[in-house]
């Protein structure tokens, strides 16, 4: 098939893994001819371009910033990328008859594009379903569901999901919450599809203990770990209030990598506390990423306990695949923690009960060995339903 893949992800080539790129280099490998679609975004100052490699086709579209930028030129940016897109498809893509479209949320925005492939080419549509905007937004107080704003993007989702002939999404949960908020949808298009990961390409074998001597991290510490954006939509404030509560329990060490908006009040905090078992490194690069994942004991996630759509962390697989135990602080609509629970590998409280959270670290304190155990549970977990076999099988079966 021919298929086109919409996103705003940034994708310059797929042999390196994401959550998306994997899933596209299985596509390719199965023989499919690839056509993605993927910003530019101006910081980078890139001219629109498309790159060939085999049987993908990487067309880069200069856009606004999208990412890591001010609410104003997201929102703008979001805006503008339909027609952007659109337009540079018409000019590097003629003569392509699509046989599938390819999206995920975010953004919403893509209406026009899925629309006019849908009817030229009679193409079919799937949506892989990422984010719930725009009530994400509303749960975290950016506008109220009474704005002007808030029904210009909420007309633009249901659209989206009306184009759409198959949605998948990510847990029970998001199916759920799906099919109660729009009634227009057909259940029977509605399926789990879940964030996926190649388990092969991405198995790291690390020396734990030399990264440790490495960044002078503790032997004797449980090292918990959290990786990924640090913005409003991860309750910052809660993660702080975990790392002043530990400040001196020398049994644990915490090591923050990522960025975002709340970024600096960590690292202000770090330093004016002079904080001993806490390091913050700002974005690196995969490779380095998961080289320092790999020194890791326990994996943490945390959510802004304001949402009402549920969340599946894509941060998540990359601590099943390293056989880590997951400590989740989250909101109640949100069912991977009950997923991790159930499954045995890791434990999840209501983002903000500092009591509960604590008492979960005092537990891997006290039971070391339920640390492996717990990782072997998870790494189970990933095998046996998130690998991106999966992913890709639950896609197909709809075009075989």
């Amino acid at each position: 098939m021919n298929i086109l893949f919409l996103t705003i992800a940034k994708i310059d080539e797929i042999e390196t893994s994401s959550l998306f790129k994997d899933l596209l280099r299985k596509f390719a490998k199965e023989g499919h001819n690839l056509y993605i679609v993927s910003p530019a975004e101006r910081r980078y100052n890139e001219p629109t371009q498309v790159l060939n490699i085999s049987n993908v086709c990487i067309l880069k579209v200069r856009t606004l910033n999208i990412q890591q930028c001010s609410v104003i030129e997201k929102g703008l940016s979001t805006i503008l990328i339909e027609s952007q897109f659109y337009r540079a498809i018409k000019k590097y893509f003629i003569g392509v008859k699509f046989d599938l479209v390819l999206y995920s949320t975010p953004p919403i925005t893509f209406i026009k594009i899925v629309d006019k492939i849908k009817k030229h080419f009679n193409a079919k549509s799937y949506l892989m379903l990422k984010d719930i905007f725009p009530q994400n937004a509303v749960d975290l107080g950016l506008f109220t569901n009474k704005s002007l704003i808030y029904r210009y993007f909420r007309l633009k989702e249901k659209k989206l999901y009306q184009l759409s002939d198959y949605i998948g999404c990510m847990s029970p949960a998001n199916v759920d919450y799906l099919l109660t908020h729009n009634n227009s949808i057909d259940a029977n298009c509605v399926e789990i599809c879940p964030n996926s990961i190649d388990i092969e390409a991405n198995l790291l074998n690390v020396d734990k203990f030399a990264v440790r001597y490495e960044y002078e991290i503790p032997d004797e510490a449980i090292l918990f770990f959290y990786g990924g954006n640090l913005g409003k939509p991860q309750g910052i404030d809660f993660l702080l209030d975990v790392l002043k509560s530990q400040i001196n329990n020398m049994k644990v060490f915490f090591l923050i990598i990522g960025s975002g908006t709340e970024y600096d009040k960590i690292k202000n905090w770090i330093f004016t506390s002079k904080a001993r078992n806490v390091q913050l490194h700002a974005y690196v690069p995969k490779e380095k990423y998961n080289y320092l994942l790999c020194s890791a004991d326990v994996g943490l996630i945390f959510l802004d306990k304001r949402f009402t759509i549920p969340n599946f962390p894509t941060r998540l697989l990359g601590y099943l695949l390293n056989r880590m135990p997951v400590l989740l602080a989250i909101d109640k609509s949100t069912d991977v923690g009950k997923i991790i629970e159930n499954n045995g590998c890791g434990f999840w409280v209501e983002s903000g009960d500092l009591y509960s959270f604590n008492r979960r670290i005092d537990y891997f304190i006290n039971n070391k060995n339920a640390i492996n155990i717990m990782g072997e549970n998870g790494y189970k977990m990933l095998v046996d339903g998130y690998g991106v076999n999966r992913t890709y099988e639950t896609i197909m079966r709809h075009f075989e």
